[in-house]
């Protein structure tokens, strides 16, 4: 086979020396003699050969196509570009003889022999043919033909040793097989005594399995005749047991005679009390609404929430109700909805301390607006009063439509919303249940010595999430 393919992507340059003729070949002769075909190894050593001396040769020696594959890398240079420097060697004498002078240079003695048209009895065939493809001296066709047939006889000999080898397997194979067999054979010999006296054996249990089957029939017959024995005495019994059974009925259904009876007296008597619990609560109403008309107590417009920004302003720390009459030690979330059932509660929440620790990823303007929703969901279903607190020396700007029933307030200049709340709490009249919701210790420990009830935000935010 040819080195290579015909390469044609590029044209030759003009004055390129791939359009000189083949050193040592006349011109007017006629046309070349055809290129021999190189054994695979005799071609790829011919291509590696190239591609290491590539990179020495100076750029203007290096043919166009052969430019960029000469920047590859060394591992990639004979790979990648054995197409295109095959081509090369076969259309451009000027540029393999570039290449045979180094490489003849790097290969030595064997270099000037193979020159010299001789082949070294030790030397690789496959190198001594790529070195005469290259330098192609006197007689380097039949160098090339003879790496040939030394490189066919090596593969040859690879073959006959390879197939001896397999031959050696195989009979290795088969005496290991027939010792297996040799080993089975007498494994199955042995299973094949173990069985008959297993057989054996089991003959013998057979035999004593139908003694035994033998009795156990004979007490069967002798356990269904007691067995009939006991079906009529439990048939007098059951007979007893359906007397007795009527008995108690008609005892149960006198009892239960008795119980109305008895239920209906008590049904008058509670009738009674009730009449008696509705003449005593009638008395107190009516006692209730002389003492409102005799102090002349009109609706009130405003709750007393409503009056601490104003009236507290400049007393904050005045009390206003009894101590701890309202105060639970307790921050169960499932207070919240216990304590928001007591009539006429009052809700006061930490809208900071509850938005921020419950949505703390959204913007103040969407955590009010959040909170402030929530809350009026609460109020319309509990209708009780719902107060939230914001720090803030300002009123803010954007705030929703507030909920009916939701108070919505923001500390002034110089004062915290926890002393808001504070003063909201003092301000309620002792006896009403008063929720504040915080997390903050002290807005806690604050609250509960005057008499409300601390919960935690993570309580309210449960409550908001239900809704």
């Amino acid at each position: 086979m040819p080195l290579t393919e015909p390469y044609d992507d590029h044209p030759p340059e003009e004055g390129s020396s791939a359009a000189a003729p083949e050193a040592g070949v006349d011109p007017g002769a006629g046309a070349p003699e055809p290129e021999p075909v190189l054994p695979e190894p005799v071609r790829q050593r011919i291509v590696a050969l190239t591609a290491a001396v590539l990179p020495g040769l100076p750029a203007d020696e290096v043919p166009v196509p052969l430019r960029r594959v000469a920047k590859f890398a060394p591992n990639r240079r004979a790979r990648l570009g054995a197409p295109v420097i095959a081509a090369q060697l076969t259309a451009d004498p000027l540029f393999r003889q570039r290449v045979t002078a180094r490489v003849l240079a790097d290969a030595g003695d064997l270099g000037a022999a193979v020159v010299e048209g001789t082949a070294p009895a030790a030397a690789d065939p496959v190198e001594v043919a790529a070195l005469a493809y290259l330098a192609r001296p006197q007689g380097w066709r039949e160098l090339i033909d003879a790496s040939g047939a030394a490189v066919r006889a090596e593969a040859d000999s690879a073959v006959v040793a390879e197939l001896v080898r397999e031959a050696e397997q195989r009979a290795t194979r088969a005496e290991h097989d027939r010792a297996v067999a040799r080993v089975e054979a007498e494994k199955l010999r042995d299973e094949l005594a173990r069985v008959r006296e297993e057989l054996g054996q089991l003959r013998e249990e057979a035999r004593q399995l139908n003694r035994t089957l033998r009795e156990t029939q004979a007490r069967e017959r002798k356990a269904n005749d007691l067995l009939t024995t006991e079906r009529g005495r439990a048939a007098r019994a059951a007979a007893d047991a359906d007397a007795e059974l009527r008995r108690a009925r008609a005892r149960l259904a006198e009892a239960e005679a008795a119980a109305g009876v008895a239920r209906a007296s008590a049904k008058e008597a509670r009738s009674v009390d009730d009449a008696r619990l509705w003449l005593l609560l009638e008395t107190i109403g009516q006692a209730a609404v002389g003492l409102r008309r005799e102090l002349a107590l009109d609706p009130v417009d405003k709750l007393p929430a409503d009056f601490v920004a104003d009236a507290f302003a400049e007393n904050p720390a005045a009390p206003a109700g009894g101590p701890a009459a309202r105060a639970r030690d307790t921050d169960d979330p499932a207070r919240l909805d216990q304590l928001l059932a007591l009539p006429r509660a009052h809700l006061v929440v930490d809208g900071y301390n509850v938005t921020k620790r419950g949505f703390g990823e959204m913007s103040l303007e969407q955590q009010r607006k959040r909170l402030i929703t929530g809350l009026g969901g609460i109020a319309a279903q509990t209708g009780d009063e719902v107060t939230v607190v914001f720090d803030g020396a300002e009123r803010m700007h954007g705030l929703p439509p507030t909920p009916r029933g939701v108070r919505v307030l923001f500390s002034r200049k110089g004062e915290t919303a926890d002393e808001l709340i504070r003063r909201l709490v003092r301000a309620e009249p002792a006896g009403r249940p008063v929720v504040v919701v915080s997390s903050d210790r002290e807005v806690a420990d604050g609250v509960r010595r005057h008499g409300a009830y601390p919960l935690g935000a993570d309580s309210l935010l449960r409550r908001l999430s239900r809704s």
